[in-house]
């Protein structure tokens, strides 16, 4: 435990006192606080749960084991570390052998054996949106759901390259709602919430018919609106009684690869990992559960994706914590409650645009309106503190200013008391009124310190209810230039074949020329390869792509061709992929250009009915 500032001379105290001879020990007698924070380890790099007002909902609910949310998507890795006891059983509806990689047609194992016939290459799409909704929270480590005791029905139609046919979908949608499916069984009870992070532009009259008749058994469906940047009709979102969600960037702006339009109800966090606007030190995509099989077998990891599939668990993760609430919530009462505005933060054109539908979803807002339509009495009325902002980031300045607040308008202002977790750090209040709500001024002092990254709390401590810590971070000294940390190669792949046909040094300016490149098509990509495995964009190792790691556009060579510029980042302790697709490069960096060993490439392709995609990015 830190000491905070107030118990600095108790802590001095007890090292004096445990140095006589005549005391057996002396030890503090710790303070514990009620706090609905979760202690998970990658906790603090989940922006995107502040963006929703996910920790201020947790104050009131954190959901319950009766809620079941079916994740219709590629499977989950059944066995991963922090999904355990948070899942169903569930089942496997690939009926194509060809293309579900684990030999057979649909069976009760929902287990994902990846996407790719690649190591390394696969997307763990499942994996990621079930984390997002409900990973094992407040259990010291990986990443936080936001249900904490929701539970994930997986339900597994997308095979080898992440693709799958409108048939299967029907079938799962069938079978989260109990109904009469292909695999002539039924779950011990319905889904309540289904997630759907997958679609394509093909409409079908038959699954129309399929989340028509799910939705009139109770469940309430969200699907992802998909990410090619345009307002076409994508489905299964689009289709009458599905909530379609949209992507919104770390700024609250329409994500860039989002889609828009008529039919979009609501937006989430998908992220964007060509920025790190909050200097955490990883791009801003979202945070979740993955598969490491860089091995050769299937080990838990976390990765860092983006896309309208990650925007689209956010949603169902809140919507679970509302059925918490009101058990007896309706897909109609949602409509109801979406098209009103209130359980949503309008960040567009006022009123329903198009690109955020009825705006941000928020959960704070979510569970209170749950419990007016219970009939209230379902959440305690505690005071809910909130910052703005929620974190603190110095540069080279040492002072901030936050507000603080009880956002919980149904409970009294409670008395607040403040402490800090760092010697460097200090807090006082700038405006505040009698109970300590309003401005504080909060300073670092890097004075005697060494050159690093420092991480520090000041706790806000009501009277009655949770306290809040704004976690604040300050840097002491320079950034090294990240070219010098290790060699990094460029490779140019083939566009066509995935084979990587040329690749070269980079020069300790940054600087780089590749020579005796054939004329053809190619994505260009770079990183380091600190273990020496032949493999670039793993952990611990820098990774980029032109012009950046999630576009890769291809670059047309018939001659010479200059200013292919662009930015590698440092992949630390987390994999940052987009839906897989870095992380997987092949390539030999002790060979001349030219020599490089090629890529396995896949072809093969799904004939069975109209093909869907999961919409990671």
């Amino acid at each position: 435990l830190s000491a905070f500032t107030s118990g600095r001379d108790t802590l001095s105290a007890i090292k004096a006192l445990n140095q006589r001879d005549d005391v057996e020990y002396a030890e503090p007698n710790y303070i514990r606080y009620a706090t609905a924070t979760p202690d998970d380890g990658l906790y603090r790099l989940q922006f995107h749960y502040a963006d929703i007002r996910l920790p201020q909902a947790w104050d009131l609910s954190t959901g319950s084991s009766s809620v079941t949310v079916a994740v219709i998507d590629s499977g989950v890795f059944l066995n991963h570390d922090d999904l355990a006891g948070k899942l169903v059983s569930g089942y496997d509806f690939i009926s194509d052998s060809s293309v579900s990689r684990d030999g057979d047609g649909i069976d009760s194992n929902p287990d994902d054996p990846g996407d790719s016939n690649q190591r390394g290459a696969s997307s763990w799409h499942g994996t990621h949106v079930t984390g997002t909704i409900a990973a094992a929270t407040d259990n010291q480590q990986g990443t936080a759901g936001a249900g904490w005791d929701t539970r994930v029905m997986p339900l597994r139609v997308l095979g080898l390259n992440g693709e799958g046919s409108t048939y299967d979908v029907l079938q799962a949608v069938r079978y989260a709602a109990r109904l009469s499916n292909d695999s002539g069984t039924l779950p011990s009870s319905r889904a309540d919430i289904i997630n759907l992070s997958l679609g394509s532009s093909f409409r079908s009259s038959a699954e129309q018919d399929a989340f028509t008749a799910a939705r009139n058994a109770g469940v309430i469906i969200v699907a992802a609106a998909g990410n090619s940047s345009t307002d076409e009709l994508f489905y299964p979102a689009s289709y009458d009684g599905v909530i379609s969600v949209s992507a919104t960037a770390p700024d609250d702006s329409l994500a860039y690869y989002s889609n828009f339009g008529s039919k979009i109800d609501v937006a989430a966090p998908g992220g964007d990992l060509r920025n790190d606007t909050n200097s955490d030190g990883q791009a801003d995509g979202v945070l979740s559960t993955s598969v490491d099989d860089s091995s050769g077998t299937r080990q838990s990891a976390y990765t860092l994706q983006q896309g309208t599939s990650m925007a689209t668990p956010h949603v169902a993760g809140v919507l679970a914590l509302m059925k918490a609430v009101d058990p007896t919530l309706t897909p109609v009462e949602v409509d109801s409650l979406l098209s009103s505005g209130r359980i949503t933060d309008d960040i567009g054109a006022a009123g329903r645009d198009n690109e955020f539908g009825h705006g941000l979803i928020n959960a704070l807002k979510a569970v209170q309106e749950a419990n007016n339509l219970a009939g209230g009495g379902s959440v305690p009325q505690v005071p809910v503190l909130e910052s703005d902002p929620d974190k603190l980031q110095f540069g080279s300045g040492s002072s901030l200013t936050l507000t603080l607040d009880n956002v919980n308008s149904e409970a009294d202002d409670p008395a607040i008391t403040t402490d800090v977790s760092e010697d460097w750090l200090a807090v006082s209040p700038t405006d505040v009124d009698s109970n300590g709500f309003g401005e504080y001024t909060v300073t670092v002092d890097r004075t005697d310190l060494v050159d690093g990254i420092y991480e520090g709390l000041v706790r806000f401590t009501p009277d009655t209810g949770n306290s809040l810590d704004v976690t604040v971070t300050m840097r002491v000294g320079d950034i090294i230039a990240i070219t010098d940390s290790a060699p990094q190669y460029v490779l140019l792949e083939d566009s066509e074949t995935a084979e990587i046909v040329a690749e070269t040094l980079v020069n300790p300016d940054g600087s780089y020329a590749v020579t005796d490149v054939p004329t053809g098509s190619y994505r260009v990509v770079a990183g380091s390869d600190i273990d020496v495995d032949l493999f670039i964009c793993q952990n611990g190792e820098t990774c980029g792509g032109y012009p950046d790691s999630v576009t890769e556009e291809v670059v047309e060579v018939n001659g010479d061709v200059t200013d292919i510029d662009f930015v590698v980042s440092l992949i630390s302790g987390i994999d940052v992929s987009d839906d897989g697709g870095l992380g997987i490069l092949r390539a030999n960096p002790s060979a001349a250009p030219g020599e490089s060993e090629p890529a396995d490439s896949n072809t093969e392709d799904v004939s069975d009915s109209k093909p869907v995609r999961s919409v990671g990015r």
